[in-house]
């Protein structure tokens, strides 16, 4: 997988990616919503996960990497995701704190929807959004999304309430298009 953005390239995980992404997954405060950061082992996991799901679903989180210096910053991209009994798509991201508030996220997420959208035969792309992460929220407004219904993800024997922020098709196009 290669996706190129004006400032990004999004690419298969590595596991040489690992000490890169640990630098998001690993820190508290960028996984607020996880209400932990990830220890080194569990990056390394994560990074198979997707790995597995290239292979299985033909897509996942990939490497987010700064063109100018190739430096890979987080992940993003689209998984399977359950919100309640429904199996949705969705566009996800992690980025470490160092590079975050320059556009990134809206922009390697926007390549990601694009991706999905020209590739996989679904009416609607969504973002599971803590509703304590104010910044996701934002960003899933930035890409046109709006708040379909809310509903609890239990994560580490924790009830966390979240958005299903999601944008069909049809109003992608729209936004494409203007």
């Amino acid at each position: 997988m290669l996706l190129e953005t004006p400032r990004l390239l999004l690419r298969d995980l590595a596991e040489t990616d690992a000490s890169a992404l640990h630098r998001a997954l690993g820190d508290p405060i960028a996984m607020a919503a996880y209400e932990h950061g990830f220890d080194l082992d569990e990056t390394h996991v994560w990074i198979q996960r997707q790995r597995e799901r290239y292979v299985t679903d033909g897509f996942g989180l990939w490497a987010v990497v700064l063109q100018a210096t190739g430096e890979v910053i987080g992940d993003c991209g689209i998984t399977t995701q359950k919100i309640e009994d429904d199996a949705v798509i969705e566009v996800g991201y992690h980025l470490a704190r160092d590079h975050w508030h320059q556009g990134y996220a809206t922009e390697a997420a926007r390549a990601s929807i694009d991706w999905a959208f020209a590739t996989l035969d679904v009416d609607a792309v969504y973002a599971k959004v803590r509703d304590t992460n104010l910044a996701s929220m934002n960003v899933a407004i930035r890409l046109g999304m709006t708040v379909r219904r809310r509903f609890i993800t239990r994560y580490r024997d924790i009830d966390m309430p979240h958005l299903a922020f999601a944008v069909s098709r049809d109003r992608w196009a729209g936004l494409s298009s203007s």
